[in-house]
């Protein structure tokens, strides 16, 4: 069979580090169905190392350097450029997907969505903190849950037509930045969004407070920065947003609770401090933006299993149906 000119799909896979830090998840990624026709793009600061055994099957490898690792936002709008396929996905080093995952993506985008995103687990569900962090993080995509149109998606972890991203340009590392506001972004420029089930992933989470507070104070930072920039607010919109900004918390934790109950009244403590130091962040990045936000987030964002369970083991993130790779143990 003659090989196709380009991939059905490119994956784009950042680490601020070396191989070993994204290692767990290309075991992931080896084994998906079509492996063939997925093409990874890893992304770092400069040129690393690679084991080429273990890279045996995907479609290509592509290795982009950025330079200083500033932003998972910039980061992933160079894996973005880079890519070769029509549709891209982004990957992180704590994002396990199903052996299906790659197939079941590349399906859906058959059709007139312009983004399409997968249903959640947790990988890590033992503690307390884990589970407040994913249903403040993931909580309207976790499994079980319908597919179909949706407002938004999983940030991080979204399929898209890269012509879409690409219309941004320059834009497109700050939007990358919060991608809720690139789905709202889309969805006012006509374009669907569409929640697949079938497409899995298992997602690690924070199980340490130190870690659980800087990253929610400094992605509620960074979203309230992205949405202020991205709607063109004014001084005035800003501290209209501000004074609002205790409300915050507590619609999102109605929400959660309303959609969760039983999980959400299990860790309710954490969950309400979790939201209130994202409401927190939020409000400084309205009135003062980023500031050193993103360089922050950076240090928590990659490498988690520093933040979380000891013996926490990646072969039991999905069913005993199905196969785990390996060189994730």
């Amino acid at each position: 069979m003659t090989k196709a000119s380009i991939p059905a799909l490119s994956v784009v896979l950042a680490t601020p580090g070396d191989y070993a830090m994204i290692r767990r998840t290309i075991g992931f990624l080896r084994v998906q169905t079509v492996v063939n026709a997925v093409e990874l793009v890893i992304v770092a600061p400069s040129e690393i190392s690679l084991q080429r055994d273990e890279l045996e099957g995907f479609f290509n490898v592509e290795m982009v350097s950025v330079g200083p690792f500033e932003s998972c936002g910039k980061a992933n709008a160079a894996g973005v450029r880079a890519a070769r396929a029509p549709v891209v996905v982004l990957a992180e080093d704590h994002a396990f997907p199903d052996p299906h995952w790659a197939e079941v993506l590349i399906e859906a985008h058959g059709l007139d969505w312009a983004a399409v995103g997968p249903a959640v687990r947790n990988a890590n569900p033992r503690t307390r903190i884990s589970r407040a962090d994913i249903l403040i993080g993931y909580g309207p995509w976790l499994e079980p849950v319908a597919g179909g149109e949706v407002d938004f998606l999983p940030g991080h972890n979204t399929s898209y037509k890269r012509s879409l991203l690409l219309d941004y340009g320059t834009d497109l590392d700050t939007v990358m930045e919060a991608e809720t506001i690139l789905h709202w972004n889309l969805r006012a420029a006509g374009h669907r969004l569409h929640l697949e089930p079938r497409a899995r992933i298992a997602h690690l989470n924070f199980a340490q407070l130190g870690a659980f507070t800087h990253v929610h104070f400094n992605g509620g930072r960074i979203f309230a920065t992205t949405r202020a920039r991205h709607r063109d607010w004014s001084v005035l919109n800003r501290w209209c947003f501000a004074a609002g900004t205790p409300l915050v918390p507590l619609i999102r934790l109605w929400r959660i609770v309303r959609s969760h109950p039983r999980a959400s009244f299990s860790v309710l403590p954490i969950l309400a401090y979790g939201l209130t130091v994202d409401g927190l962040g939020q409000l400084c990045g309205c009135l003062l933006a980023a500031g050193d936000a993103r360089a922050k987030l950076v240090r928590y964002e990659f490498d988690r299993v520093r933040y979380i369970e000891s013996d926490w083991d990646a072969a039991g993130v999905f069913s005993s149906d199905t196969r785990v790779p390996t060189e994730t143990r």
